[in-house]
């Protein structure tokens, strides 16, 4: 932001947004605004407006960070598990790969728009990508 950009912002615009809500929020896939209408309307599909606030969500930009995000939390989840059952218990190979690639597209499944909820409560508290206009608070 430069200084000119600065100093046509209201104290209200350049006040911060609490992260630690918005992010809980985003994981719970609900907008980062009011924290009751949809986030998503399909698997990944963010909705254009929140139908409870009317807050504009089509500028969100998650791109690949969700994806990122999942793939480092279930690497880093799984590999160690996976050590831990191989040491063990010691399965056959067959049973290993069988429980290990379900859990890890289960858990894959299950991060992924959650995370990408994140995401965007992340852009909404910082404000990044047009979520910085003085009529996204809420009322």
């Amino acid at each position: 932001m430069t200084d000119s950009q600065a100093m046509t912002m209201t104290a209200d615009e350049m006040r911060e947004r609490p992260l630690g809500p918005a992010l809980m929020k985003g994981f719970r896939r609900r907008c980062p605004n009011c924290g009751k209408g949809a986030l998503l309307h399909s698997f990944l599909k963010v909705n254009d407006r929140c139908s409870v606030c009317d807050q504009d969500l089509s500028h969100s930009r998650a791109d690949d960070a969700p994806a990122y995000l999942t793939i480092l939390l279930v690497g880093h989840l799984m590999a160690p598990l996976l050590h831990i059952v191989f040491v063990m218990w010691r399965p056959g190979p067959w049973t290993l790969f069988t429980i290990f690639a379900v859990g890890c597209t289960a858990l894959s499944l299950y991060l992924l728009p959650r995370l990408k909820g994140m995401v965007i409560g992340f852009q909404w508290a910082r404000r990044m990508h047009g979520f910085g206009d003085a009529t996204d608070d809420p009322q």
